[in-house]
């Protein structure tokens, strides 16, 4: 198979679909790769380096769409590349369909097979190839959050460990997913005062058993959040729906009830994220103020440590992109349901349910 790996062109995002290693692994398996030129350079991959791997590079964005059956990057076409998806070519990246109605319906007009990383879906109810981005994004959720924490960023003038004599800062995690774990974690061991909430009772207990000390858990209700917001210095949203859009935990009104400085991390901001106040922002335009709220709301977090992202990404997809590439997408699906399950548009027709029910669009199930 002839496989395309373009260099991401959504602001400041300097990860890369393959690296070198997984370039190697695709040629000695007989496929064709053409990267674009400097597609690896802001992960650290050098074109030599993808050369050296078997790989052919090609000097535009547009010669990878031209000559790739598959193409595999990290996050959605943007604007600039919807003319170049055609029919029946297969795109395997992050879609986050359930927020993107312009591109769900350039997607649909394509006729492009769209296999979403975020809903490929194990037996157990992992979801595979999120999970090294959402352990990348709760620790940076953390850390950025400490950041914005200082006065001169907007925040409370609090260090998020506190010193001997002074209390640590408090954090509130919203969702006790991969996300929030990672979040939780390096909350702990930074020193905060942590507490981490969920539905899942299950679930609370596994980290009430395996986080540090300074770790609580707690029933994550609307009654029980509002009661935290007024103390809390930092909350990280990190509830994720699969494939669906993520329900609004924090309202306006809420807000009101928050000291001002308080920071907000929204890592669920790809599907649509889990306070009413939040919009999409970026690495060069990271932050806004709400209510007297800072936000944080970046929707490619892991794209600022984008070698470590894109290592532990190819770590995550290699097995999956060989498996598509060595059979096409349809035998291979067959072959493995947890890949069918990424599948959201396929020529023309809205085959996962949640992206067709947030939309009003009809739901058309694959038969493989």
């Amino acid at each position: 198979m002839k496989v395309g790996i373009p260099k991401e062109i959504k602001n400041n995002e300097n990860r890369v679909g393959m690296t070198p290693a997984g370039v190697a692994a695709m040629t000695a398996r007989g496929h064709e790769v053409f990267v674009q030129h400097t597609a690896g350079d802001g992960s650290g991959f050098s074109d030599d380096e993808y050369v050296g791997a078997g790989a052919k590079i090609v000097p535009t964005i547009e010669d990878v769409y031209r000559e790739a059956e598959m193409i595999v990057k990290v996050k959605e076409p943007i604007e600039p590349e919807y003319n170049l998806v055609r029919k029946g070519q297969l795109l395997f990246t992050y879609f986050h369909f359930a927020c993107e109605k312009e591109l769900t319906d350039t997607m649909l007009k394509s006729g492009a097979i769209c296999l979403a990383y975020e809903t490929v879906q194990l037996p157990n109810g992992s979801l595979p190839l999120l999970q090294p981005m959402s352990e990348v994004a709760g620790r940076m959720a953390t850390l950025n959050g400490a950041y914005y924490l200082q006065k001169t960023k907007g925040g409370k003038g609090k260090l998020i460990s506190g010193v001997p004599g002074v209390s640590p800062a408090r954090v509130l995690v919203l969702g006790g997913g991969v996300v929030g774990e990672a979040a939780a974690r390096m909350a702990a061991g930074l020193g905060a005062d942590v507490t981490i909430a969920d539905i899942s009772l299950p679930r609370l207990r596994q980290l009430d058993i395996e986080t540090p000390a300074n770790v609580h858990t707690l029933y994550s209700s609307s009654h029980n959040i509002r009661q935290q917001l007024p103390t809390v210095d930092i909350v990280i949203g990190s509830v994720l729906v699969p494939g669906d859009k993520t329900p609004h935990l924090i309202t306006r009104d809420m807000l009101k009830s928050m000291e001002p400085g308080t920071v907000l991390v929204d890592v669920a901001i790809d599907q649509g994220g889990c306070f009413e106040t939040s919009r999409p922002t970026t690495h060069s335009e990271p932050v806004y103020t709400e209510e007297g709220i800072v936000h944080y709301c970046v929707a490619n977090i892991p794209g600022a440590v984008p070698n470590t992202s894109t290592l532990a990404l190819t770590n995550a997809t290699l097995r999956y992109a060989l498996s598509l590439a060595d059979k096409g997408w349809r035998k291979a699906c067959q072959d493995d349901s947890s890949l069918a399950k990424g599948l959201n548009i396929v020529e023309g027709k809205v085959v996962y349910k949640a992206v067709a029910d947030v939309f009003g669009l009809p739901y058309e199930p694959l038969a493989l």
